[in-house]
């Protein structure tokens, strides 16, 4: 085979360097991590011998380090966990070296991601996905890869092209949301599911890149997050083979907390709308998310990017990530799509399936006052954006990175990088901020809402919330749910119909289902009525819905409860 020449010239230097540094030493030192310092040394000595050294450091080194790893791998008898472990680090003991982070095209920068290999990957639902890198990624063949993303894409789109093209081993996310090619290997055994809430998700992978080993957190405590359990893979044949691990527990102030570690990816995919060549990233709107937090917890960080400027073209002021977190660049204009094209309409139209919904939605807004911070759940709680009049000077809260959110866009108005929590097209109302999913969190455990609305599939009379599984229907996570339950100071109300499809209460003795949060919930919204609820002494029935009576309450609701010494009807928005 004739080889180009700078493909020859880059072997020779390769095997050069080799022998620089084995020329004393067994071949066995490949197994110790002393062998990549050794080849960084020699590599830096082959330069002080340059007469010219401003050519080989302009040199794409990170092709210099797949040379050095395809000579290992054929002089040498390597396991494949040994080949892993010389190509990454061959890899990140040479990215330093390269002055120039931008490559040509997204294959480029992704053909050295081996099988195997564990990756962050941004984007919330399919906004901010780096679409570019993931497509090349499917290229390359690579499989067995351990993906670490908060949602799993689409079936067409995202993380979903891996998905289908069988490339993926385990999925860590918290909502896998409507993926059906998902569940169905997930269910046959074919695919490993890691569950994790939203927010400790966003923390472990902050945590991660700022050094911190572990951190102790509220959300997920007397939860399948703590007590284990969940199943990470099926058996093909029927059963569960492998669960999930208990968290330990600890009491900080009275209040139990349970410990979680942080986590680190060998490669990070991430999308910016912006960078200069040194690998300073802008972001824009909720297109950020995960990504600034993914960028700086990968052992090498590829960014595909929008715009792609010239050192000292950003001003300093704007940048959102510096370009010491970020190894490659890629320029990629590739397609954004918008998961959830929702259109605002001048009049709301409603249609009788829904009234109910919309009902309690309205019944829930008349908990909002004026200056409070609110967060709106999926479901029904995300009516209550609808009702809210422009003098009630309410700002709702995004979990993926909205502070302010608006009604939906008019027609052409709608924007990709603009999404809330269900991935639905949105606007934003003045004074309005964007942020990334650690910080997002932060501001909900933080307890820095007022707030938060959440959709329920069984509430106890204590206060207990299931909300996110039912082992009868799809999987699809608990999103932040968890993290907003377990969020200080805050309002818990749920607002859910009264009795399930097939005619079952909602309100119940004790949840049957896994749950979202223990004593958690301060008030419970149904069509039929209102119920306030005390930890210790539970439900007070405190207002009746129209054609409602006491009675048809006591009739469907399944446990016991007190009735107001005044029960008013159900109120509702002037």
């Amino acid at each position: 085979m004739l080889l180009s020449s700078k493909l020859q010239a880059n072997c020779t230097i390769a095997k050069f360097i080799l022998q620089q540094t084995f020329k004393k030493r067994p071949c066995s030192v490949l197994y110790s991590t002393v062998c990549y310092g050794r080849i960084q040394a020699s590599i830096w000595q082959f330069i002080e011998m340059q007469s010219d050294k401003s050519e080989i450091i302009h040199t794409r080194l990170i092709d210099l380090g797949y040379y050095i790893y395809q000579i290992l791998k054929h002089d040498f008898i390597l396991s494949s966990a040994s080949q892993f472990e010389v190509r990454k680090n061959c890899f990140s003991c040479t990215t330093f070296l390269k002055k120039d982070k931008v490559y040509p095209n997204s294959l480029e920068a992704v053909k050295d991601i081996p099988s195997g290999a564990t990756l962050l990957v941004g984007g919330f639902g399919i906004c901010g996905t780096p679409a570019g890198l993931i497509k090349a990624l499917v290229q390359t063949k690579v499989k067995d890869l351990t993906i670490i993303s908060n949602n799993c894409g689409l079936e067409n789109f995202g993380i979903g092209w891996l998905l289908t093209n069988r490339q993926i081993k385990r999925m860590v996310s918290s909502y896998v949301g409507e993926n059906e090619e998902f569940m169905r290997q997930y269910k046959n055994g074919e695919l490993e599911l890691e569950i994790i809430p939203q927010g400790t998700l966003a923390e472990r992978i902050r945590a991660g890149g700022a050094g911190i080993p572990a951190f102790y957190t509220p959300t997920g405590r007397s939860t399948l997050i703590e007590e284990g359990g969940w199943p990470i893979k099926f058996k093909k044949e029927g059963g569960v083979m492998m669960i999930s691990e208990g968290k330990e527990r600890r009491n900080f102030n009275g209040t139990p907390y349970i410990m979680e570690t942080a986590i680190r990816s060998d490669f990070s995919l991430i999308k910016a709308f912006k960078a200069d060549r040194s690998g300073n990233l802008i972001f824009r709107k909720s297109a950020r998310n995960f990504n600034p937090p993914m960028c700086k917890a990968g052992t090498i960080s590829i960014v595909e990017v929008e715009e792609l400027v010239e050192v000292g073209d950003l001003d300093p002021e704007n940048i959102d990530v510096t370009g010491i977190y970020v190894d490659r660049i890629v320029k990629s204009n590739y397609e954004k799509p918008i998961e959830n094209l929702i259109l605002s309409a001048k009049n709301l139209e409603i249609n009788p399936s829904s009234e109910i919904h919309h009902r309690i939605a309205r019944r829930a807004v008349v908990e909002f006052k004026k200056g409070m911070y609110v967060n709106l759940g999926i479901g029904i709680p995300s009516i209550c954006a609808s009702y809210i009049s422009k003098d009630m000077d309410v700002t709702f809260q995004c979990e993926n990175g909205v502070l302010g959110m608006g009604p939906y866009p008019m027609k052409d108005e709608e924007d990709a990088d603009l999404i809330n929590a269900a991935k639905e097209s949105i606007t934003v109302l003045k004074g309005a901020s964007y942020f990334s999913s650690d910080e997002s969190f932060a501001m909900i455990r933080g307890g820095h809402l007022d707030v938060a609305v959440l959709d329920g599939m069984q509430v106890s009379q204590y206060g207990d919330l299931a909300n996110w599984l039912n082992p009868k229907q799809m999987t699809k996570g608990m999103g932040s749910s968890m993290d907003l339950v377990s969020s200080l100071n805050s309002r818990i109300i749920v607002c859910m119909e009264h009795l399930t499809p097939d005619g079952e209460p909602k309100i119940v003795q004790s949840c049957e289902l896994p749950l979202t949060g223990e004593k958690c919930v301060d008030m419970i919204i149904t069509e039929r009525c209102v119920f306030t609820v005390d930890k210790l002494n539970g439900l007070t029935l405190v207002e009746l819905g129209d054609n409602v009576t006491i009675e048809n309450v006591i009739e469907s609701t399944g446990c016991e409860f007190q009735v107001a010494d005044v029960v008013m009807p159900m109120k509702d928005i002037n």
